[in-house]
């Protein structure tokens, strides 16, 4: 559909797709936002580096891994030093606010437009910053959700409570083993909500706010509409950033604006419509 899919980046300046930006806002009938891991990173959400250090700095000690993400991998010997990392991992990451103020901005930029939200983040930073759960679309899960690893249900299963308690009472990179969650349909371990593989359970949830998403676009679909797309990079493009850019071709209404940093471009069949903005999307909201 785009020719090889060749790609562009916008020759204007900063500035001058800032303020393009800000018409197309002031114009848009509705805004949908698709966002990726960089607008959490943007929100000091990072993986790596001193935030890793300050809480896992006895993992990686004892473990040698040197990031969160090849934590959540790690083959722990135990249940219960699986669930102490992972219990930690999801209290900073979903139950902890962004240490920026960088979802906050986004909500004050669109909660008196008609908006949806497509994300494929995980960590809850949407609702916090108090956008409507009926407009937001999680494709790939919840660090607040645990599912049966078998499955042996499409269910899912609320956490908070029982990570606080593995948090509160983890000794030595281990829980107590009457913590370790397990399935109460069929007694196996549960686990991580987190799409990886087959075994990724898309509840009753998960389809009505598909459903909503859905209905979203059809009844908006020749209307001017601006499709925002935010720190989304290029391990699962299909969901949020191919399927913009063809909502983009079909509607002549439409606009496409991509902020990342180091990834700003569109394809050349719509770069007339076409916003590419190469810059921190902190800085960005905050000249909107």
């Amino acid at each position: 559909m785009f020719s090889g899919m060749r790609i562009t980046k916008s020759t204007k300046t900063c500035l001058e797709q800032i303020e393009k930006l800000k018409k197309e806002f002031a114009q848009a009938d509705a805004v949908v936002i698709g966002a990726g891991a960089g607008l959490s990173t943007a929100a000091g959400f990072a993986y790596t580096g001193e935030r890793f250090r300050r809480y896992f700095s006895d993992f990686e000690a004892n473990y040698g891994f040197q990031d969160m993400y090849s934590g959540g991998f790690y083959p722990y010997p135990t249940l219960e030093e699986h669930w102490a990392y992972w219990s930690r991992y999801i209290y900073i990451n979903r139950y902890m606010d962004a240490p920026k103020p960088v979802y906050d901005r986004l909500f004050q930029l669109v909660k008196d437009k008609d908006y949806f939200v497509i994300t494929t983040n995980v960590d809850h930073c949407f609702q916090k910053a108090g956008f409507d759960k009926k407009r937001l679309f999680y494709t790939q899960g919840d660090y607040g959700l645990f599912q049966c690893s078998e499955p042996c249900c499409q269910e899912t299963f609320e956490n908070e409570d029982v990570v606080r308690k593995m948090m509160e009472r983890q000794q030595d990179m281990r829980i107590p083993t009457e913590l370790v969650p397990i399935c109460p349909h069929c007694g196996k371990p549960l686990t991580m909500n987190l799409r990886s593989d087959s075994k990724f359970v898309q509840d009753e949830g998960w389809y009505l706010a598909a459903e909503r998403y859905n209905n979203f676009i059809c009844t908006r679909k020749n209307l001017r509409i601006i499709f925002l797309e935010l720190g989304v990079g290029y391990n699962t493009p299909g969901i949020v950033k191919f399927s913009f850019w063809s909502m983009t071709a079909e509607n002549p209404k439409a606009t496409y604006a991509c902020v990342n940093l180091g990834e700003a471009c569109a394809p050349r069949e719509i770069s007339d419509r076409s916003i590419c903005i190469d810059a921190d999307i902190g800085k960005v909201l905050e000249q909107i």
